[in-house]
């Protein structure tokens, strides 16, 4: 039921994910990041403890198979989880139960990962990692790119309610957090809402370290 893909940044150090599914209010329970450790995606039948966990041991020290290997070893049901996590550094892991539902399939990529799962076929994924690998723009653009090319790869075998982007960096904050919980075309909605909110990203940032220097934006009550 659900499309994804988690990736690093290596020019600003930024850690991201994106996710479509059928199923409603879909990065509620999927997308997870820890301000300078990694981030982490956890779908199918999905268990949303497991992001958390994974997290947790790379903060520990642990590497990303390790953690992987860690949280496979130690939960039950793991057959029908998909996860996927990627560090601080880049490094890349994935692991799909015998399990999860329906066409499944998973890639890496530089820096990235994409999994799917109830797809129309197999090569989502991949297609997911090379618009990613190959695109240019924001970080944040090239992660909904990806979304973007999942679809057009076939997306899921059944229509697309929900979506979601998470994006961290320096801040102990996430530096967007966007959702479309429920809505006939999630990532066209997403998009729209990403083209607003890109351009406002740092001077939010500004607003939280230095307010006197963040600019106003006209709403009733902000000041100049």
């Amino acid at each position: 039921m659900t499309l994804s893909i988690a990736a690093w940044d290596k020019t600003t150090g930024q850690l991201g994910a994106a996710i479509s599914s059928s199923s409603i209010s879909v990065s509620s329970r999927c997308l997870h990041w820890r301000p300078g450790v990694g981030i982490a995606l956890s779908q199918n039948v999905t268990d949303p403890r497991l992001g958390p966990r994974l997290l947790a041991l790379l903060d520990d020290g642990v590497d990303v198979d390790a953690a992987l290997e860690a949280v496979k070893q130690s939960t039950p049901h793991i057959r029908f989880r998909q996860l996927g996590l990627v560090d601080n550094r880049g490094n890349t892991g994935l692991y799909t139960g015998e399990a999860v539902l329906g066409c499944f399939a998973s890639a890496e990529g530089r820096h990235c990962v994409a999994a799917g799962n109830l797809l129309a076929n197999e090569d989502v994924p991949a297609a997911m990692v090379r618009a990613f690998e190959n695109s240019g723009g924001s970080f944040g653009s090239r992660l909904l790119g990806a979304l973007v090319a999942g679809v057009e790869a076939g997306g899921e075998a059944g229509p697309l309610h929900s979506a979601g982007m998470l994006l961290g960096g320096e801040p102990s904050w996430p530096l967007a957090e966007l959702r479309i919980d429920w809505d006939d075309d999630p990532i066209g909605k997403m998009q729209a809402g990403w083209k607003v909110y890109e351009p406002q990203i740092d001077d939010y940032v500004t607003r939280a370290y230095r307010p006197d220097d963040a600019p106003a934006y006209g709403v009733p009550g902000d000041p100049g």
